[in-house]
């Protein structure tokens, strides 16, 4: 399984996707910071090379959200849930894919 296709149907999938694109890209948008977020779980599945933290990344997401949307603590939240799931996921099946070598 290549590193694109350990994203495939995960939830949130889509949201990391542009969030590692934004990477590359130089972009910090709330996108980029759920990736800084979960980081850890992206080194461990080789979807990112090791390396330290660029920024705070919570915090900067809560400030991005205050200046695009209207109620940005429950966007906050719900993009921190999306996150979970997608980390729970990514878990399983690379837990799943551990057990198949």
């Amino acid at each position: 399984m290549n590193p694109g296709e350990l994203l495939d149907n995960l939830p949130a999938a889509e949201l990391l996707r542009k969030g590692l694109a934004d990477r590359i890209a130089g972009r910090t948008t709330p996108e980029f910071c759920l990736v800084e977020i979960a980081r850890p779980r992206l080194e461990l599945a080789g979807l990112l090379p090791p390396a330290p933290r660029r920024l705070d990344s919570e915090t900067t997401l809560f400030r991005l959200l205050v200046e695009t949307e209207p109620n940005p603590y429950a966007r906050y939240n719900s993009l921190l849930r999306e996150l979970s799931s997608f980390e729970h996921a990514l878990d399983h099946r690379m837990s799943r894919r551990s057990k198949a070598f």
